[in-house]
């Protein structure tokens, strides 16, 4: 065979390869997408949640031939993770943020005070998991930037992941709000807020690794990374989300008025726009989209049109998980979980049940029970259910692409590990607990 033959034939192998790897993508989408569309509604009664049905077809289509030319090496794709993960975070952001009714306000103090569940869980309980996975990474002989990564990207509430525990969607109608539901609304907006705030020390164990010693970079990290970027994603949430409601319930032009016609992928744009605006102006993208989503809803509070929205967010949401999940489960079987040890399944399995839990008690102890708006019950459960999810992939991800010492195969198997068990038993759990504590039920 000549050399230009042996050229082509390389070259038409590769694109054969290409092609087989695209075909297995469109297979295991549209096998996502068949399962997101029946198995809700065949896992309504039973206490399986449908990530732990994914993981599992995932690991079976892993251990056959089938799934052998997709891209699950998370070094090698790292790129493609953090980008297919970051879509799910933000229309998971959105989709949470269109679902809370409780309003909040910056002028008022009294909205403050009924979100105080919610500042408990972001104040107290995340710094309290972040530090407790850290020191104990670090004590297992983890490199202090890595240790500390490790506890930033596993400290956040999944808001992908936590949909059996959160609330259900936006309340419209002249209906009054219900703040019955303590315990979901308390899980949702952690869930919404804590995956921007988590940020701020993703970036100190980026900072960590690449520049040394806490004091060459502290100040930078307080002023800038902890405090400048949460502000300025804040500032873009609100612009964008009141440009955008303004445009949608108020303009003077009648075709821009897009809540009459209904036209529900405005959410899509929403949050593209938030994301951008926020990034752009250097602040945090996930949190200015969460924002812009509470911004939206708090105009025309009652109308129809935030329920559309979420519907939208909800579905596609539920889509790009289900697939993340199914890729996931593929990876565990084919040698993601390699590089576990004993260091890995002990962290991952201790915040589970015991570092979310403890430090979630900590956080909701009230100084005077009778004011707290959550029951004994209802506290231990909001400190237990603390799903680890997807963003916890990305956080991985992106941090692996700023310095290559933060994107060890170690941290990826201790990552994955900990979120299929925080899928396996929060999964198994939620159904039956959250019936358990529900008031309506007492």
């Amino acid at each position: 065979m000549s050399s230009a033959d042996c050229c082509f034939a390389r070259v038409d192998a590769g694109y054969c390869h290409r092609a087989v790897t695209a075909d297995l993508v469109y297979l295991v989408a549209g096998g996502s997408l068949l399962l997101a569309i029946v198995l809700p509604a065949l896992l309504d009664r039973w206490a399986i949640s449908a990530p732990m049905v994914l993981v599992a077809v995932g690991i079976g289509l892993g251990l056959t031939p089938l799934p052998d030319g997709l891209p699950l090496d998370p070094q090698a794709n790292r790129a493609a993770i953090e980008h297919v993960t970051e879509l799910a975070v933000l229309v998971a952001l959105m989709g949470v943020g269109l679902a809370i009714d409780r309003p909040l306000s910056l002028r008022d103090r009294s909205t403050w005070r009924r979100w105080g569940t919610t500042w408990r869980l972001l104040g107290i309980t995340m710094p309290l998991c972040i530090a407790a996975v850290a020191l104990l990474a670090w004590g297992a002989g983890v490199a202090p930037a890595a240790a500390l990564l490790l506890g930033a990207v596993l400290a956040p509430t999944d808001p992908v992941l936590a949909s059996d525990v959160q609330v259900a969607g936006p309340q419209t109608g002249d209906l009054e709000v219900d703040e019955s539901d303590e315990l979901r609304f308390a899980l949702t907006s952690e869930a919404g807020l804590n995956d921007g705030l988590a940020f701020p020390f993703v970036y100190a164990a980026i900072l960590l690794a690449t520049e040394g010693a806490v004091r060459h970079w502290a100040l930078e990290w307080v002023g800038f990374y902890l405090v400048g970027k949460i502000v300025l994603g804040v500032l873009a949430g609100i612009v964008v989300g009141r440009l955008l409601s303004y445009v949608a319930f108020r303009s003077a032009s009648r075709s821009l008025r897009v809540a009459e016609r209904g036209e529900s992928l405005l959410s899509l744009a929403a949050l593209v726009s938030a994301y951008g605006v926020g990034e752009l102006i250097g602040g945090y993208g996930f949190l200015a989209v969460f924002v812009c989503a509470m911004t939206f809803r708090s105009a025309e509070r009652s109308h129809d049109y935030h329920a559309a929205m979420h519907q939208v967010t909800e579905r596609l949401e539920r889509l790009i998980t289900l697939f993340v999940l199914l890729v996931l489960g593929i990876a565990l079987s084919r040698g993601l979980l390699a590089s576990l040890d004993w260091r890995g399944v002990t962290i991952g399995l201790a915040l589970i049940l015991l570092v979310r839990p403890a430090a979630g008690l900590v956080g909701l102890s009230p100084f005077r029970p009778e004011t707290s708006r959550l029951t004994g019950p209802q506290r231990w459960a909001a400190a237990f259910f603390g799903v680890r999810g997807v963003g916890s992939i990305y956080y991985l991800a992106y941090a692996a692409g700023e310095a290559d010492e933060l994107g060890t195969d170690w941290l990826w198997s201790t990552v994955a590990f900990t979120i299929v068990a925080s899928v396996l038993v929060h999964g198994a759990l939620a159904t039956p607990l959250m019936r358990r504590v529900d008031p309506s039920n007492a």
